[in-house]
């Protein structure tokens, strides 16, 4: 059995387990390598990212599909699962470069329509009494959302080095933690 330690209380209801510091310090080097791999080889590294990806939405979608012959709850919805997550293993891994093109350039087109949700939310707000802050933190984010939307190729490629920037930053952190961890 492996050897979980309690930050607070007994291993009861409320007491958390902290990971051992080895894990730890092993999650950051590995979080700063490939922050490191992003920013000096950024295509290459969300290719072999995305393939692992493919794979998993592969190995995912057989595996719903194997547990409709054991759980017979929301069997369509199972069905459903199980063919798109096949289908979108094979195709990300029969297209790996498409795939890391237009994976990270859907998401900055959800983050931009997100954006725009957020910033009419806020702005309606704003003129409903939130304030001055709120509806020019609206105005924002709707600007934010349309200059996603209206770009995503280059707001994939920028998020492609925030994600970067944030491996190295929480692999740094993730190393300090582990050295000051007791034990």
């Amino acid at each position: 059995m492996a050897n979980v330690k309690f930050s607070a209380g007994s291993p009861g209801a409320g007491a958390v387990a902290t990971p051992p510091r080895w894990l730890v310090l092993l999650l950051g080097i590995i979080a700063l390598l490939f922050g490191i791999l992003f920013f000096v080889y950024p295509m290459q590294t969300l290719t072999l990212l995305i393939t692992f990806l493919g794979i998993y939405w592969l190995f995912n979608g057989i595996v719903v599909l194997i547990s409709l012959f054991t759980d017979t709850t929301g069997r369509g919805w199972k069905l459903l699962i199980g063919i798109l997550g096949i289908l979108a293993g094979v195709l990300v891994l029969a297209y790996p470069l498409y795939s890391a093109i237009l994976i990270p350039t859907i998401l900055a087109i959800f983050i931009g329509v997100e954006g725009l949700i957020i910033g009419a939310v806020y702005l309606i707000q704003g003129f409903s009494g939130g304030g001055l802050g709120t509806g020019i933190l609206g105005i924002i984010s709707i600007i934010f959302g349309l200059l996603l939307i209206a770009y995503p190729l280059i707001a994939a490629a920028g998020l492609i080095l925030l994600f970067a920037g944030l491996a190295i930053i929480g692999g740094i952190a993730a190393i300090i933690l582990a050295f000051r961890m007791p034990g």
